[in-house]
């Protein structure tokens, strides 16, 4: 799976003012089938309800589908850390509501034929998903400036993976290594590195946590004109099958970089800025 997109790729969100904790996962979203547990049915230990429903519809159903339907995903806890947890989709979580006596099942349910609405919707229309991306963006406090750029730069990113598939590079590990591959080439350091243990005071953060989103913009212009470039690349060459497709990508790293040194030449300072983008506009508004 794409791993820009959706930005959110875990993102909560709220049913009468309580979170329910969701993912990405397999082009839909999945949700804490505890998170919803709680919400139904006010439980002191949801999870320990939601153990002896499981026993209880297995017993009296033998419904093997709807297990097919729940799977382990790693969600974010209170701790910080992320934990395996049950999860469903909508169809999954609409069949285990079924079986919970509760006077909010309906709302819920409601809910979440709303959420699957809008999802459709921006499947049919993705402007609408690029329209609630920018939204969320203004609600955490980035410019009109910074979104266009970032929002231009998913829809970069998006072509590209498009391509690899295409091509034959396999999702996940692969994918890691040609955006790495860019980044490394346009920024003389690599994404973890730049993320974890020097720069952008993201120490505390989950590695998995996405570094594009405390960028400035002219990080994510040059990391946009890294990754067209290697799409580019790649269409001119035809190029098949990992070990092509990462060459292409280190070269486009590298016209990438001489852009990068000419700017910071004529400007004579650095591009990448130690603060995150969100720190430097607080700073800008304290001055």
């Amino acid at each position: 799976m794409n791993n820009d997109l959706p930005e959110q790729k875990h993102q909560a969100v709220l049913f009468e003012n309580v979170k329910v904790r969701r993912i990405w996962h397999d082009e839909q979203w999945f949700y804490s089938v505890v998170d919803v547990v709680g919400i139904l049915t006010d439980s002191e230990n949801p999870r320990r309800y939601w153990s002896d429903l499981k026993i209880k519809i297995a017993n009296e159903t033998e419904d093997e589908q709807l297990y097919e339907k729940i799977v382990q995903l790693k969600l974010p806890s209170a701790d910080g850390k992320k934990y395996l947890t049950d999860c469903a989709n909508t169809e999954g979580l609409l069949r285990i509501i079924q079986s919970i006596p509760s006077k909010k099942a309906e709302p819920i349910k409601l809910w979440l034929a709303q959420v699957g609405r809008e999802r459709l919707e921006e499947i049919a229309n993705p402007k609408l998903s690029m329209h609630r991306m920018q939204e969320e963006y203004k609600k955490r406090g980035y410019d009109e400036h910074w979104i266009d750029v970032r929002i231009r730069g998913i829809v970069a990113r998006k072509e590209l993976t498009d391509q690899w598939k295409d091509r034959g590079a396999s999702e996940g590990k692969e994918y890691s290594i040609l955006t790495n591959n860019i980044a490394k080439e346009t920024f003389d350091i690599d994404i973890k590195t730049h993320k974890i243990k020097t720069h952008k005071n993201l120490k505390n953060l989950n590695e998995k946590d996405n570094l594009r989103d405390h960028m400035t913009p002219m990080e994510l212009i040059l990391t946009m004109l890294g990754e067209e470039t290697a799409k580019e690349i790649h269409k001119s060459r035809d190029s098949q099958g990992f070990q092509e497709l990462s060459e292409d990508t280190k070269e486009a790293g590298k016209i990438a970089k001489n852009t990068r040194l000419d700017i910071e030449k004529k400007t004579e300072k650095p591009i990448i800025e130690l603060a995150s983008y969100q720190e430097i506009l607080q700073q800008k508004k304290i001055k």
